[in-house]
């Protein structure tokens, strides 16, 4: 039986198995080390330009004074967190929930606009490999030194140069983790500490233990943790389409490979824009050869791109042979135009309509929290009962925290039966983010209480804070019991 003509006929072809053995062992292989190379150009600027942002934020935040204390201090001992003007406390971890969730959805937004680009600028993974890699090659040289120095017999300028990065790495990575334990300790009580040598055991053991993630995450794992560790790389795929930015390689115009003069022809050898000097192999931090193809691996650092395009330059070619593009717009050859137009589309809308939302709903919760929150608790000691002139008492206690940093009085009223009333009237001072408790009598005169015998009743206690003038007012639902 013959085949049509308009058939697409893929052969499969047999593939020799591995042996078993070596099957077995190649899952136990050493890795190999990667050496990335320096590079220069408009990525790697942006790259440095968010380390310098992202780390003058973490080390200087904690030396922020605000209000006469930390503006970023998040108290464990007195269960306070403190966020410039924002005092919060452990009942308020539902912002950090909703954080947690507007930081996944921002992540799935920029993931389906234009890739991993938290993972190329911003992750601390990136950061601080970025800036151990920095010392390194200050101290070893560049990639052909440093591999030049592993491979050479060990000698006092070895000895000199391996211990002088440890060193650069052991310092760095133990100011980190101080400035770290300075988000939780009050940063000047802690260079006191520090001066006397009088850390308590919980600052020395996370001063510790986050200098040494930080030094063997960045100094060693780096592209161990994004590409076996970290799980974005694994569902990334289920975030972007052909549509998403993502670096690419022009593999039309780029194949075939093969090195050239300056002054030859690509066209007349039968060649593509690409020469195959693995320079962009040579600079990836994950060790892997974008044209291949996109990759899991890939952070989109961008670093490919940069030393591409000087490649290019020197050769006089057109630059873009490695680029930000889309799945379709190398397919359909659009241009930057079309397919930053086609950027709006159902996914990235549902996206960005979802973070939208959530962060609108966040910073209004956040403006309208009243400054203090109210607990009522019926007391337990004290059961409803008849007392003079035949009013039905009940007895409550209620807790006020002081969620601001003034003083502030409180008085409290009742609503929700005829007659009920505060047995005597009752005004609360609490410290500034304090908490303060106080008895509250409730009665109710026997005219009133026949037809509600034998049953809870709602009543609504209203608090209202002296002090102040906007959201001063909280209302706290409980019940009155009336006995028969």
């Amino acid at each position: 039986m013959t085949q049509p003509p308009s058939s697409r006929v893929i052969p499969i072809q047999a593939v020799p198995a591995e042996p078993e053995d070596q099957s077995f062992l190649s899952a136990y292989e050493k890795q190999i080390r990667i050496y990335p190379r320096s590079v220069k150009g408009w990525f790697a600027n942006w790259r440095w330009v968010m380390v310098w942002v992202t780390q003058i934020v973490f080390y200087g935040l904690p030396w922020v004074q605000w209000n006469g204390r930390q503006a970023m201090l998040f108290d464990l001992n007195e269960r306070r967190f403190f966020i410039f003007n924002l005092v919060l406390h452990p009942q308020d971890l539902i912002y950090l929930a909703a954080l947690l969730v507007i930081a996944a959805l921002a992540l799935f937004f920029f993931t389906a606009v234009a890739g991993r680009l938290w993972c190329g600028y911003a992750c601390p993974q990136t950061v601080y490999t970025e800036i151990f890699m920095w010392f390194e090659r200050r101290i070893e040289g560049d990639r052909q030194a440093r591999m030049r120095l592993d491979a050479a017999p060990w000698s006092i300028n070895k000895l000199l140069r391996k211990g002088g990065k440890q060193f650069a790495w052991i310092g760095f990575a133990l100011v980190t983790g101080f400035s770290f334990v300075g988000y939780f300790t009050p940063i000047h009580q802690l260079v006191a500490e520090l001066v006397q040598w009088s850390f308590s055991p919980w600052e020395w053991f996370w001063v510790l233990f986050y200098a040494g993630a930080t030094y063997g995450n960045a100094g060693y794992m780096r592209e161990q943790i994004c590409k076996y560790m970290c799980p974005y790389a694994r569902f990334q795929s289920a975030l972007i389409d052909m549509d998403s930015l993502v670096i690419a390689y022009d593999a039309e115009r780029g194949e075939s490979r093969g090195s050239r003069s300056r002054s030859a022809d690509p066209k007349a050898l039968g060649l593509g824009d690409c020469i195959d000097c693995t320079l962009c192999v040579q600079v990836c931090p994950t060790g892997i050869d974008i044209r291949n193809g996109l990759q899991n691996e890939c952070i989109a650092c961008a670093a490919c791109i940069d030393v591409c395009d000087d490649v290019m330059d020197k050769m006089g070619y057109a630059k873009g042979l490695i680029r930000y593009s889309s799945g379709a717009g190398i397919e359909q050859h659009l241009n930057a135009k079309q397919m930053v137009g086609r950027v709006v589309r159902p996914r990235v809308l549902i996206y960005g309509a979802l973070l939208l939302v959530t962060a609108t709903v966040f910073v209004v919760s956040i403006s309208m929290r009243k400054g203090f929150s109210v607990d009522v608790l019926k007391d337990r000691g004290t059961q409803a009962r008849v007392v003079e002139q035949g009013y039905i008492e009940n007895v409550y206690r209620l807790q006020i925290m002081n969620g601001t940093e003034q003083a502030q009085d409180y008085t409290v009223t009742v609503s929700g039966l005829p007659g009920l009333a505060i047995a005597t009237p009752v005004q609360l001072h609490v410290a500034p983010t304090g908490i303060g408790m106080m008895p509250v009598r409730l009665t109710l005169p026997p005219t009133g209480a026949e037809s509600y015998q034998g049953r809870s009743n709602p009543i609504t206690f209203e608090i209202t804070a002296l002090q102040g003038t906007q959201n001063r007012v909280a209302r706290e639902k409980s019940t009155f019991f009336v006995p028969r």
